[in-house]
């Protein structure tokens, strides 16, 4: 990867300045991507663009901005890109400036202006060490999410399709119901990020890098929205009743796993209305899995507490119920009499303590 420092000032950048929803945001002879795929849309108010105008009138120097080399040999804003649509926008004469525009300028105000030069560092790379660069240098403002950055590799007209599916106001997935059972932000692409999870089964950063270099090439991402639009179907085909702890729940997984089987729908909600009012229950989510697979490390069982433990160990006399051995309480544990998947409670009466080595051969049968 090379850094190199681009010496460009404000002339040079404004130069085939346009702004317009057929062209996008263009500047510096149209190889400077103004707003790029992965950019968040957000404006700079009048005060913060009058800084900006300020400070260069001044000759005081702008903070660093940063640009990306594309494999065309134009170049995409990381950072920076309100400084540099402010300063496009006084040039283009759409504000002003202390009650003037730039045209009312006197000629030697307006080449100050326009000689005035800019701090920008390039990066030149390969994905892997753009994607790291952007990591880096993204400290000022809110930073990018983890999808947002990839976005930024990545980008072309995949990921730009990919977006109008799940990221945009109204878009396709916020449409189906998506809202009900993801987590994240739809704008800071956690929406995205979900569908590609669950399209590959993707458990980590590398996983989804992996499957959008693959799709990078792609016309569009419909394949992608069509296998998420049957994992929210059979969600809820098969969990008529909504509740909020469905949000947020590994659905593409288990749709991998179950979604070919049948299932019946009111068996399934007798169940997890029975597990939702169990007072035992700790994981409420897990529910949800656990009505298919019935292991109980789901739900996170409430233990027997400390007292609970003490009250049943004098009971006992530290006798373990099983081998009839005479232990410490510390080198005991609390064992259900009655299975909780057998409808026994975590309470007083249903408790034994036993030892480690009783209670393992036990809970290994």
């Amino acid at each position: 990867m090379e850094i190199k420092k681009l010496d460009v000032t404000i002339g040079e950048l404004v130069r085939g300045f346009v702004d317009n929803a057929e062209n996008g945001v263009k500047a510096y002879d149209g190889k400077l991507d103004i707003r790029p795929p992965y950019q968040r849309e957000f404006v700079y108010s009048d005060k913060q663009r009058e800084k900006v105008i300020e400070t260069v009138e001044k000759g005081y120097p702008l903070n660093t901005m940063y640009w990306a080399k594309r494999r065309d040999g134009t170049y995409e804003i990381i950072d920076g890109q309100q400084r540099t649509m402010s300063i496009c926008q006084y040039i283009n004469n759409d504000f002003s400036f202390k009650f003037r525009t730039f045209k009312s300028l006197q000629e030697e105000e307006k080449q100050k202006i326009l000689d005035y030069k800019l701090f920008i560092y390039v990066c030149d790379g390969g994905d892997k060490e753009k994607l790291d660069w952007f990591e880096t240098i993204n400290i000022a403002g809110e930073e990018l999410s983890a999808q947002e950055l990839r976005n930024a590799v990545y980008h072309g007209k995949w990921v730009t399709s990919a977006k109008s599916y799940f990221s945009k106001t109204n878009c396709a997935a916020y449409n189906i119901g998506a809202s009900k059972y993801l987590n994240g932000e739809m704008k800071r692409q956690a929406y995205l990020e979900t569908a590609i999870k669950w399209a590959c089964g993707a458990k980590n950063d590398d996983g989804i890098r992996e499957y959008m270099a693959n799709h990078v090439d792609d016309p569009d991402a419909q394949p992608l929205f069509s296998h998420f639009r049957n994992v929210i179907e059979w969600v809820q085909a098969k969990f008529k009743k909504y509740r909020k702890e469905m949000r947020g729940v590994d659905w593409g997984h288990l749709y991998e796993l179950y979604g070919s089987s049948a299932w019946d729908a009111a068996e399934l909600e007798t169940e997890v209305a029975r597990l939702m009012a169990d007072s035992d229950v700790k994981k409420k989510k897990g529910i949800y899995s656990y009505v298919f697979d019935h292991d109980e490390h789901h739900l996170d069982i409430r233990a027997f507490d400390d007292n609970t433990k003490r009250e049943v160990y004098e009971r006992q006399k530290g006798v373990c119920k099983i081998c009839g051995k005479t232990f410490k309480i510390e080198e005991m544990e609390a064992d259900h009499i009655t299975p909780w998947r057998d409808g026994g409670r975590t309470i007083a009466d249903n408790c034994q303590m036993l030892c480690r080595e009783c209670n393992r051969r036990k809970s290994g049968k």
